[in-house]
């Protein structure tokens, strides 16, 4: 069995179907049929169930194809390695991001791409459970985001730089409070509040609610949500407030809408830069990390 079978056998365990997962492959559908089944002969075991056209994996099978995968995965990474020993940086640069973290890319990527224009990006958004899944298939080499991540992987698989900390604010419609430029943790007891959380993600909330009892109250939740730009329209239709990391509304328009800094809160929002612990990071990965460190020295 070689290298060459096993991205056949992948392509079939994705497709579970012969005919599309040869298409997928560009090669015709008898040729793949008899790799598999040189393949099955070999190891002695059934590796799909047959059930008309469709295939499932059987236990062998879902066995061979989580081994197949990390192979696959340490060969193309030894590749990249070995080939940019002696190359410039090129290529994709595929990196993921939670949404209340997008605004700290642009910039950044800007500063990127004057220092190396050949390589291209690829940007995933989602919360931290399904961009640590891209991170486990490598379909993205490092995320941006809140911390603690609270991806399904222990904390010990990442590694992680941490970015500066961000205060939070209080966004509110634009005629619910006066002029004023900011607001105390005392007067935020009375406001309606809009919880940026999921079933999954709770963190930075919590970090909210804490504060709030510190100074000694609960705070008047009316929605939970687990997108910023929901909570954004809710505050614009006078739904209730918000209290958000103070970067995040960079990426909104605020003419809707109105930011109070909190004078008197101590909290703040933890940002890093996260990637597997074990994994190659690639040069244009490297060379994105340098450019937020450079604001850190």
């Amino acid at each position: 069995m070689d290298i060459r079978q096993l991205r056949y056998f992948l392509a079939i365990a994705k497709e579970e179907q012969i005919t599309r997962a040869a298409k997928t492959l560009s090669m015709e559908q008898p040729p793949l049929s008899r790799q598999l089944k040189l393949m099955e002969q070999e190891l002695g075991v059934s590796l799909f169930e047959r059930n008309g056209k469709q295939l499932k994996l059987t236990q062998p099978g879902i066995i061979l194809q989580k081994k197949a995968e990390k192979l696959i995965h340490q060969l193309n990474e030894t590749i990249t390695e070995i080939q940019e020993i002696d190359q410039g940086l090129r290529g994709t640069l595929s990196i993921g991001s939670v949404f209340s973290c997008v605004s700290l890319l642009p910039e950044k990527m800007k500063q990127y791409r004057e220092k190396y224009p050949d390589v291209i990006f690829k940007i995933l958004e989602g919360d931290h459970f399904t961009l640590g899944r891209h991170l486990e298939n490598r379909d993205i080499e490092l995320v941006i985001t809140r911390l603690p991540f609270e991806s399904d992987s222990p904390s010990s698989k990442y590694d992680i730089i941490h970015l500066p900390s961000d205060p939070f604010v209080v966004v509110a419609p634009q005629d619910w409070i006066e002029s004023q430029p900011s607001i105390h943790m005392r007067d935020i007891a009375s406001l309606p509040l809009l919880a940026l959380k999921s079933d999954r993600t709770v963190r930075l909330n919590e970090k909210i609610v804490n504060e709030c009892r510190r100074f000694g109250f609960e705070p008047n939740i009316v929605c939970e949500c687990s997108s910023v730009a929901i909570i954004i329209a809710l505050v614009v239709a006078g739904i209730g407030a918000t209290i958000l990391p103070k970067s995040v509304m960079s990426s909104f328009p605020m003419s809707e809408i109105k930011m109070l800094d909190i004078l008197d809160a101590t909290f703040q929002s933890d940002v890093g830069i996260v990637w597997l612990r074990e994994r190659y990071l690639s040069k244009s990965a490297q060379a994105f990390i340098d450019t937020f460190k450079e604001d850190q020295f």
